[in-house]
């Protein structure tokens, strides 16, 4: 049973258990453990999004780390993925950041990376756990210079920013290109106007005045509407809408339709194919993504393999299978050609160079893929439910499916991050799904009291 970690690292309310000085402390004692056992040198990278509460948990995790006699590396507000980035390029042990990605700024996290910028594993995270609650660490106190200190990488943003421009193809400039941006007040508002700058594009920019309180309010990944609506009025080429944390995008093509997370890969997944870059042309996508999707990667000579929801896990099954390009509907695109974990501005960029290539406008690329009505509805509980417990819910859900036959499925779901049960469905009419989804929910509701 996991105390404290669930499908991406530490989440929850700031200032309240677990997201606390006293746990950040204490699991910043318990990476520096894990790196010390390790026999090598000894520093770790801490990064974070624009969230008041950051301060505080930069601190009291700095402060655990150092307490074990391990050096840190302060990078400042810089996205996840430029973290995982700082992590191999410097060399250091593990990459901490400290974000509850695209959650209200109430909220915080902390997620963390192995030496080789990948998400920590479930056995370390718990071996972690095990190492607080077991207190094998109180004993273990360097003192005098055996104590470790912490110093800042002044140009962070600046070796995240050129790292970015390099994935971009050399030969291609965004010259021309008018992009709406939506940083979220987030991680990226320091780093992504940059980059599109610097490779010639006229950026209009939203969301780049954070306060340690605006953090995805209304704005960003979670909600394009704002972006896509200027992209009309402006008749902007593009719009790109990131995360807090910047680890996942979504789009707006040139006539304000928003882009989601499938059709991009759709789009990626083809132009890899036809460079023969898409290893065992296979896709990796998860539960969630749209059945339309897979039925596009068939009409490619591909094929879709799916995860449980969550990027750590699409990036798990890449690395086990050996497959090099996957992603989620909600906007996380991982090119292990390039980074370790799912990067929005990196994914946009992919993007514009396929633009750039076939001359086509994205509303034209987009196209590759037809999506099948789809609906998802999240039933908010005072507990966790165990729905083998809710009457009549598996003998429901088996009826509907067996009346959607193979032209539709259902998804039923805890959420990893929060007390909420996820029902999805997919099938050729509208209507019906929303009428079969609301029956579900409803059975949940009822069965939670």
């Amino acid at each position: 049973m996991r105390r404290l970690f669930g499908t991406d690292g530490v989440r929850g309310v700031a200032n309240t258990y677990p997201m606390t000085t006293e746990i950040a402390m204490q699991i910043g004692r318990g990476i520096a453990f894990q790196v010390k056992d390790m026999r090598h040198g000894h520093r770790i990278v801490i990064g974070k999004d624009t969230r008041l509460s950051c301060y505080m948990l930069e601190n009291a995790l700095a402060a655990g780390i150092c307490s074990m006699g391990v050096d840190v590396l302060l990078c400042g507000p810089l996205p996840t993925p430029g973290i995982a980035f700082i992590t191999t390029s410097m060399r250091a042990d593990a990459g901490v950041v400290i974000s509850a990605s695209h959650n209200p700024f109430q909220d915080n996290g902390i997620k963390i990376f192995s030496r080789d910028g990948f998400k920590l594993p479930d056995e370390k995270e718990a071996d972690i756990e095990d190492l607080i609650f077991s207190q094998k660490m109180a004993a273990l106190r360097p003192v005098a210079d055996e104590v470790g200190k912490a110093a800042r990488i002044e140009d962070a943003r600046g070796r995240y920013i050129v790292f970015l421009k390099n994935t971009f193809p050399r030969s291609y400039t965004l010259d021309g290109f008018h992009i709406v941006l939506d940083c979220a007040h987030g991680a990226t508002y320091g780093v992504a106007p940059h980059v599109f700058e610097e490779l010639g594009a006229k950026v209009t920019k939203i969301g780049v005045e954070p306060d340690g309180k605006n953090i995805n309010h209304e704005c960003g990944a979670l909600y394009p509407q704002l972006m896509a609506e200027k992209v009309k009025i402006l008749g902007a080429d593009l719009g790109i809408a990131l995360d807090g944390d910047g680890d996942r995008v979504i789009v707006a093509d040139e006539k304000g339709n928003i882009i989601n997370g499938d059709h991009i890969m759709a789009v990626c997944a083809a132009e890899l194919i036809s460079r023969k870059k898409l290893k065992k042309k296979t896709l990796v996508a998860t539960v969630m993504s749209n059945m339309g999707l897979e039925q596009a990667m068939e009409r490619m000579g591909g094929k879709l393999v799916r995860s449980q929801v969550g990027d750590r896990y699409v990036v798990e099954m890449m690395r086990q299978q050996h497959y090099s390009f996957g992603g989620e509907q909600s906007g996380h695109l991982i090119f292990l050609e390039h980074n370790t974990t799912g990067d929005g501005i990196l994914a946009a960029l992919q993007l514009l160079a396929i633009m750039i290539k076939r001359r086509k406008p994205l509303s034209e690329l987009a196209c590759i893929m037809e999506s099948f009505p789809q609906v998802l509805k999240n039933v908010r509980t005072a507990k966790k439910i165990d729905l083998d417990l809710v009457p009549n819910f598996h003998d429901t859900a088996k009826r509907m499916e067996k009346k959607l036959g193979n032209e539709g499925r259902i998804l039923v779901r805890h959420s990893g991050t929060e007390p909420v049960v996820r029902v999805m469905l997919e099938g050729k009419n509208q209507d019906t799904i929303d009428a079969m989804a609301d029956e579900l929910c409803q059975l949940i509701r009822k069965a939670d009291g």
